[in-house]
């Protein structure tokens, strides 16, 4: 059962540390800041969860990889705590995180450098792309109007 909560509060910073870069995040920030709180302190959650947005920002705008994970690391342990001190709170999570699937990006974000085309004269767009492979398997997501 450890395993299953460890891997689920996992699961649910590396959401909830994505969103805080996208728009969806002052949507999702309130719903968050409730769970955490459990009710008692929602809105001393909210600075935190708001606070680490910013560094986060921050972290991303120095390129600072590891102050960046160390944020999703400390967000994992507070669900994790959260979870061993309340087991019924696994299925809200799990509920939430069901319901922020839409909202999360479709992939890991990668910022380009750069990027060269060689080999002739093109007359015609060119699609750049990137294969990442973290070791995980996992099924494509799918969004609105895809088959």
């Amino acid at each position: 059962m450890e395993a299953e909560l460890t891997a689920l509060a996992a699961s649910g910073a590396t959401t909830f540390v994505g969103l805080m870069a996208t728009e969806a995040w002052s949507q999702v920030r309130g719903r968050l800041a409730r769970f955490l709180g459990r009710g008692a302190d929602d809105e001393v959650v909210d600075a935190e969860l708001e606070e680490s947005r910013a560094e986060l920002a921050a972290a991303r705008a120095e390129d600072d990889e590891e102050a960046a994970a160390d944020i999703e690391a400390a967000w994992r342990n507070r669900l994790r705590r959260t979870l061993r001190a309340d087991p019924g709170a696994a299925g809200e999570l799990r509920a939430i995180l069901e319901e922020l699937a839409p909202q999360q990006p479709a992939g890991p974000a990668v910022a380009i450098n750069h990027n060269t085309i060689s080999g002739g004269h093109y007359n015609a767009p060119v699609i750049m792309a990137q294969w990442v492979n973290d070791g995980v398997r996992s099924t494509p997501r799918r969004g609105p109007g895809d088959a």
